[in-house]
């Protein structure tokens, strides 16, 4: 629990002006869905891409396990969402 209170994870700002950049977009021309699956797998890449280099000093045989986890979650969440809206009319 100690790694949850002692990680400060920092984003690029240009990431962000991209997020935004994209999401204003996609909202504008009525592409909620779309927007929203962005806007995940953002979170999901600064979740699991920015903090994978701070992780990779910290000894701990569960790490590698945790990766593998989150990725293989994070993946099915965007596989289910994508199945989701594809079959649900607007």
């Amino acid at each position: 629990m100690e790694l949850f209170n002692s990680t400060a994870v920092s984003i690029p700002f240009m990431q962000i002006v991209l997020l935004l950049i994209l999401s204003t977009l996609m909202l504008l021309f009525g592409r909620v869905k779309l927007a929203l699956l962005t806007n995940y797998l953002f979170t999901f890449y600064w979740g699991f891409g920015l903090s994978s280099e701070k992780m990779a000093g910290f000894s701990s045989d569960a790490l590698p396990l945790f990766g593998v986890s989150y990725l293989g979650f994070g993946l099915l969440v965007v596989a289910l969402t994508s199945m989701g809206f594809h079959y649900t009319t607007n």
